[in-house]
């Protein structure tokens, strides 16, 4: 009996992409990786809505599960592969409990300003527009506010839901990645003692 490899449809230059391939990676999980030309409106084809209606990437199949948004993949990875690599759920319920938590601070907080920072310096000049200075300013203060949380929360633990690599941290490789690189902005990270240290615990994995 063959074991059927997951397939992942996305786009390296994807950041939701690549929280799914850094979590396969944690996992140590065999995937098939069919690339999504998004430049060409691949995303956007009949062929590719048929498995995600939104027309965005990534999306995997995995058997006859075909399933989008990012977040869910990798929550749906982490349980299915419980056994093998890096555990990134916790082990007890309080601990998996702030797995939970901090992965919604993730989405709810840290996301939005993040991405629009890179929208705002990155995509929209690429795409002919120019940076709206005003807007980046406000969403560096908003950022700025949730990384104050994170230094003291990093003060008393290794990692964001204790002291233990999890699918909290792991949501903010690609869009931390990206503010420090493209974006420039590395010094909202390297100002602050503890967050520093925890990205470059987890930017090195």
């Amino acid at each position: 009996l063959v074991m059927a490899v997951i397939k992942l449809h996305g786009h390296p230059i994807s950041t939701a992409t690549a929280m799914v391939l850094c979590c396969l990676n944690e996992k140590e999980v065999e995937y098939d990786f069919a690339i999504v030309e998004l430049s060409a409106g691949a995303h956007k084809q009949p062929q590719y809505l048929a498995l995600n209606p939104f027309g965005v990437v990534p999306t995997i199949q995995d058997g006859d599960l075909t399933l989008f948004e990012s977040r869910a993949i990798v929550k749906y990875l982490a349980k299915k592969y419980k056994g093998q690599g890096a555990d990134l759920l916790g082990n007890t319920l309080a601990e998996q409990a702030l797995v939970e938590q901090w992965c919604e601070v993730e989405g709810h907080s840290f996301f939005p300003p993040a991405s629009t920072i890179l929208f705002q310096t990155v995509l929209r000049p690429l795409r002919g527009g120019a940076t709206d200075e005003a807007v980046v300013e406000i969403n560096i203060g908003k950022l700025n506010k949730v990384l104050d949380i994170y230094e003291e929360r990093l003060s008393k633990s290794k990692y964001l839901a204790g002291d233990f690599f999890s699918l909290a941290d792991l949501q903010h490789l690609p869009w931390t990645q990206y503010l420090v690189t493209a974006c420039k902005k590395g010094d909202l990270i390297s100002s602050r003692k503890h967050v520093n240290a925890w990205w470059e615990d987890i930017s090195s994995r």
